[in-house]
């Protein structure tokens, strides 16, 4: 597929219309910036059940999986009993994950949660060399109680005291936020070569060209 590049100008008109986007940069991380308090503010529900998730520490209620802190970010991850290999979009997920030390400074636990037996996570963790945590859901009722079913999703929780509440929950194109992958490529002349895209420079549907990080 043929497909036009971007214009060639002087750099005076490079200067011009880099500082006409970036005013529109800035309304926009004004406009996210809005939208991150509103999310702030939102109302919590009680998840009282203390839930027994397996762990390679033996097991742990959800209470337990804070570690100490007050602040809890689960991934519900698309790997269920009988699976050999994850989802490659929720693999693409965790790719992104960040070190988990700049969370824990903000009093801030990150898990990956999935329903699939402790023996399969572990083996695909292994195969993709991930060193996030995991744990797993078999057995229990949470997630189907955090609404994700055979999907996935990120929820979010607070602890005061032994009290757990439902703080957030996202899925479908929300999990976009949390892909730098995507993030980089945004700032690329071809983008994501997505079809739905203005560029003209793909024909893949959204996320259809996501592949697990040792298949491309």
């Amino acid at each position: 597929m043929t497909t036009a590049l971007p214009r060639v100008v002087s750099a005076e008109e490079w200067q011009t219309a880099r500082e006409a986007l970036l005013r529109k940069e800035k309304d926009l991380t004004r406009a996210a910036d809005r939208v991150a308090a509103e999310r702030r503010r939102m109302p919590m529900v009680p998840f009282p059940k203390p839930y027994e998730f397996t762990t390679a520490d033996g097991p742990k209620s959800l209470l337990d999986l804070f570690e100490g802190r007050r602040q809890l970010i689960v991934y519900h991850f698309m790997l269920h009993p009988g699976d050999t290999a994850g989802c490659p979009g929720c693999s693409m997920i965790v790719d992104n994950m960040s070190h988990p030390a700049h969370l824990n400074a903000r009093d801030v636990t990150l898990t990956v949660v999935a329903p699939a037996t402790l023996p399969e996570i572990e083996s695909y963790r292994d195969r993709m060399g991930w060193t996030v945590p995991w744990v797993s859901a078999a057995g229990n009722d949470f997630t189907a109680d955090c609404g994700v079913g055979t999907l996935f999703g990120l929820s979010v929780f607070l602890r005061d005291g032994s009290d757990v509440y439902r703080t957030y929950f996202t899925t479908d194109r929300g999990g976009e936020q949390f892909i730098s992958t995507l993030r980089y490529l945004d700032v690329t002349p071809f983008g994501r070569q997505e079809a739905w895209e203005e560029s003209g420079h793909g024909a893949d549907g959204p996320g259809s060209w996501w592949r697990r990080h040792d298949e491309y």
